[in-house]
């Protein structure tokens, strides 16, 4: 089995997009500002870091079958643990005027629920990596360069932070990045700015579950994006390198012929006082990938092109009676459009919500199984008891599948994550609920509640209750 890293984007990340304040947050940057040995507000240079431990447990669940036929993508109904350990290292260099340089090496230890089997977009923990492992692994999760190019306007202060140097840009500007990077790092990027690693745990709250974004198996790739920034419209376009096996970390470096475009329009509005912002999102993946019809229709006319017969890339089903996506993996298109939305109700407090339609046609080739995703929220800071860097926050999110993705999981298929042996096809749905307390100005502790409905997207199975506790630290 492949891996695939549900994400570890910060939501700080996108140009322009605001740090934390450096008055409100101690780090080493503004030590060393304070002991004037850096210029913070105009920085040539700047390091910052973060470790994450998370551990979730999940009692037993009613399940009236479990991997049937040999099946192999069920969540397991007894009760299991899981953790992720991760450490980051975010160093940021300024080459010439407007051209800037990041690095970023990460190291992650992992043991996930069912070996992150058997949920679509409502997995637990969104640091989990599929086919991850207990022994710590470093890697290079980033190594990019970005060229800005101002074109006037007022001058938008841009603090100090990950993955952002300190400086000052124009309200309108162009922006053009390439490198080693998360599509998340600048599309769809987190309700109001909160780090993913102090908010919501759910997966289904860090993006789009229908978004299948190309990444390697560990949510990064290759490619580049330009920005075009007008006072308060942005818009963006970006194309990245699918991986050459769905969920796999090689990825295919043959852009002009595989890969996977994106474009956004983002609209920042006041309503009264209170700030919000719309964005609106389509992507278009060309990759070697199957139809769930195509794998039907091919198990249909012979029998012995099943799950068990492939001798090219699949997942390992032992299911001889089902259809298999290798017998139908071509070069095809997977498309889809979502929308999101944020809005301030007062002071640290505001709602979000985002959907997604996806074509729902082909395999899931580098996110979640998800075909259509819908997600509300709401996110508090500690502001009106006193403590403003708590964060507190309650979603919901619902993921559907197609019909036809229905019906090839009924046959007993299964895609990267989801496939039972059997389906009653219902909405899979998550409720999450979450405190960060922030505690010595630089660690969080969060406990999480999550109950899923209809994991896998089969009504016949579940629910499922997951209770996780947090510590996260920044440097």
């Amino acid at each position: 089995m492949g891996c695939l890293l549900l994400a570890s984007t910060l939501a700080h990340a996108q140009n322009g997009t605001p740090a934390p304040r450096p008055e409100e947050q101690f780090n080493f940057m503004q030590y060393l500002a304070d002991k004037g040995l850096h210029d913070i507000e105009h920085e040539s240079w700047n390091a910052y870091g973060q470790f994450t431990y998370i551990s979730s447990w999940k009692p037993a669940f009613d399940a009236p079958y479990t991997n049937l036929n040999g099946s192999i993508n069920s969540l397991l109904p007894t009760a299991e643990r899981s953790f992720t350990g991760t450490a980051t290292l975010y160093l940021g260099a300024r080459l010439w005027r407007g051209g800037e340089a990041y690095v970023v090496p990460e190291l992650i230890t992992e043991q996930p629920f069912s070996q992150l089997r058997g949920l679509g977009g409502a997995i637990q923990n969104f640091e989990l990596q599929k086919g991850g492992s207990s022994t710590p692994q470093i890697y290079r999760s980033r190594l990019y360069l970005k060229q800005t190019i101002g074109l006037g306007g007022e001058s938008t202060v841009a603090e100090s932070g990950p993955l952002q140097l300190g400086t000052k840009y124009d309200s309108k500007r162009l922006t053009f990045v390439v490198g080693n990077f998360s599509t998340l790092d600048f599309f769809d990027t987190n309700a109001f700015d909160v780090d993913p690693r102090q908010g919501f745990l759910s997966l289904g709250f860090l993006t789009y579950a229908a978004y299948d974004f190309a990444s390697d198996a560990r949510g990064y790739s290759y490619g580049g994006v330009a920005e075009f920034h007008w006072n308060d419209w942005a818009a963006r376009v970006g194309r990245m390198a699918p991986p050459k096996d769905p969920n796999q970390l090689p990825v295919d470096f043959r852009i002009f012929k595989y890969h996977g475009d994106q474009i956004e329009v983002e609209h920042k509005h006041k309503i009264g006082e209170q700030e919000g912002m719309i964005r609106v999102l389509a992507y278009r993946n060309r990759e070697n990938m199957g139809r769930f019809s195509d794998a039907i229709a091919a198990f249909e006319a012979d029998p012995e092109k099943n799950a068990t017969t492939c001798t090219t890339f699949n997942y390992g089903s032992n299911n001889s009676g089902a259809p298999d996506l290798c017998w139908a993996r071509k070069s095809n298109v997977k498309a889809g459009i979502g929308a999101f939305a944020e809005q301030y109700l007062g002071h640290d407090i505001g709602v979000f919500g985002r959907g997604m339609y996806s074509d729902g046609k082909t395999e899931v080739y580098a996110y979640t199984s998800t075909d259509r995703s819908a997600t509300i929220g709401l996110l508090a800071k500690g502001s009106a008891w006193s403590r403003s860097k708590d964060v507190v926050g309650v979603g919901g999110n619902l993921g559907w599948i197609s019909d036809i993705h229905a019906r090839y999981l009924g046959m007993g298929g299964v895609d990267g994550f989801v496939g039972d042996g059997a389906i009653k096809a219902g909405p899979e749905k998550s409720v999450d609920l979450f405190y960060s307390a922030n505690f010595l100005k630089i660690y969080w502790l969060s406990g999480d509640y999550q109950h899923i409905g209809n994991p896998g997207f089969n009504a016949a199975r579940g629910p499922v209750n997951v209770f996780t506790v947090r510590v996260h630290g920044e440097f």
